[in-house]
C-alpha cells in the first residue's frame, strides 16, 4: 500500500508538471507529438488528437516530446517549437513549474481548510529565571494574543515571539476561563538554525504541554495563510541552496530531516505522511511539489531553468547559442545532475541506515 501510494504521488507531480508544458504548447499552436510518464520500457500507449500518450515501466520523471524541438530536426513548419518566438518558448518551459507551484498552493489551502494537528498554545512548563516566570505567567495558561497578534497554536507563539522586535511583548491568556494580561521584556539567546547558522532568538521561557489541536481556517484565512506557508518553504529552500553553492554549509550538513531528499527519502515521508492521516499527505504532497517547481527553476543545463537561460541568452543575442555549445554544456549538465543524484542517493542510504545494514550483511556472510 505504502509503493501504491508513494507511486500515485510521484505520478500526480510528474503528470502536472508535464501537462503544465503540454497544455502551453498546444494552446500556442506547438504540435505535441508525445506525453510521456515515466521511461524505459513502455507498458501501454495511445493516439489522441495527434499526441501519443505513454507510460512506461519506471515512473521516476517523464517528457514532453514537441514537433521541432531540437534545432537539428527543425524544418520551419509553423507547428514546430524552434519555429516560435522566443517569448512562446519561454512559456512553454516556464509552465511546468508554475503549475507545480499551483498545485502546492492549492494542496496547502485544502489542508487549513479541513484541518490540521498543531499543539495547542498552552504553556506545559516555566524555565526557571526566565521572563516569563518573572511576569507571573503559569503552566496551564493558554495564550491567545501577542501584542496584536491573535494566536492559535504554538507555532504561532514561538513564530511571534522569535520574530518581534519591540522591548516588551503584551500577552493576554485564559487561565481558569478568566482573560488575563501580563507584560513579558523577550531575552536574546543565541541559537543554531538547520542552515548552521548562529543567529539572535527571542525567547520569554515558556514550553509546550503535550495537547494536540485540530485548526481550521476559512476559505479567505486559508487562501492567506498558504500563501504565507509557500513563501517560508520558497525562501527556506533558496536560502539553503545559496549556502549549499557559496560553500558556507556542506550539503552533508543538510541531510538531515530538512536536507536534501532522493527518491528513498520520499518514500519513508510519504509513508510516513500517509500512515498519520490524509492531511499530513496533502501537506507533504504540497511540500514537494514546490520543492520540484523550486528545483526545476534552477538555471541548470536540462532543468526548465537551463532552458529559460538559454532563452535569455537568445534574446539578448538576438540569435541562439550554437548548437556544438549548447550540447556541450547540455552534457555537463547531465552529468552534474548524475552526480547530484548519486550523492543525495548515498546520503538517503546513510540517513536510514541502509549502509550499516549492508555491511552488516556483508560482514556475516564472510565476504
Amino acid at each position: 500500500m505504502s509503493m501504491l501510494i508513494f507511486l500515485t504521488v510521484l505520478s500526480i507531480l510528474i503528470l502536472v508538471h508535464e501537462w503544465g508544458h503540454f497544455i502551453t504548447a498546444k494552446s500556442l499552436g506547438v504540435k505535441v507529438e508525445k506525453f510521456s510518464l515515466g521511461f524505459g520500457p513502455q507498458l501501454f500507449s495511445f493516439k489522441h488528437q495527434g499526441t501519443e500518450f505513454i507510460v512506461s515501466a519506471i515512473p521516476l520523471g517523464g517528457f514532453v516530446k514537441m514537433a521541432g524541438d531540437e534545432r537539428s530536426e527543425c524544418k520551419g513548419n509553423k507547428e514546430e517549437y524552434f519555429s516560435k518566438p522566443v517569448g512562446h518558448r519561454a512559456l512553454i518551459v516556464l509552465m511546468g513549474p508554475v503549475v507545480n507551484y499551483v498545485l502546492s498552493y492549492i494542496c496547502l489551502c485544502l489542508v487549513f481548510m479541513f484541518g490540521y494537528p498543531a499543539l495547542a498554545p498552552k504553556i506545559g512548563d516555566l524555565i526557571q529565571g526566565y521572563p516569563a516566570q518573572a511576569a507571573g505567567l503559569k503552566k496551564g495558561d493558554t495564550i491567545v494574543k501577542v501584542d496584536a497578534q491573535n494566536i492559535q497554536s504554538w507555532e504561532e507563539v514561538q513564530k511571534y515571539i522569535s520574530r518581534s522586535n519591540s522591548a516588551q511583548l503584551h500577552i493576554v491568556f485564559l487561565r481558569d476561563g478568566q482573560r488575563m494580561e501580563k507584560t513579558v521584556s523577550p531575552v536574546e539567546q543565541l541559537s543554531e538554525n538547520v542552515f548552521g547558522q548562529k543567529e539572535k532568538i527571542r525567547r520569554i521561557g515558556i514550553q509546550p504541554e503535550d495537547k494536540i489541536i485540530t485548526l481550521k481556517y476559512t476559505f479567505v484565512e486559508s487562501l492567506v495563510k498558504s500563501f504565507s506557508n509557500l513563501m517560508d518553504i520558497t525562501t527556506m529552500t533558496y536560502k539553503a541552496l545559496y549556502r549549499m553553492a557559496t560553500g558556507a554549509v556542506s550539503i552533508k550538513e543538510l541531510s538531515g530531516p530538512s536536507g536534501p531528499t532522493g527518491i528513498i527519502g520520499l518514500f519513508y515521508l510519504i509513508q510516513k505522511a500517509s500512515e498519520a492521516g490524509f492531511t499530513y499527505l496533502l501537506y507533504v504532497v504540497g511540500v514537494i511539489s514546490a520543492s520540484l517547481a523550486i528545483f526545476n527553476i534552477l538555471p541548470l543545463p536540462v532543468l526548465d531553468g537551463g532552458h529559460l537561460f538559454f532563452l535569455a541568452i537568445e534574446k539578448i543575442r538576438g540569435k541562439g547559442l550554437s548548437v556544438k555549445i549548447e550540447e556541450f554544456i547540455t552534457r555537463l549538465g547531465v552529468s552534474f545532475i548524475i552526480c547530484l543524484a548519486v550523492f543525495v542517493f548515498y546520503l538517503d542510504f546513510v540517513r536510514f541506515g541502509w549502509i550499516d545494514k549492508i555491511i552488516g550483511i556483508w560482514n556475516q556472510i564472510g565476504l
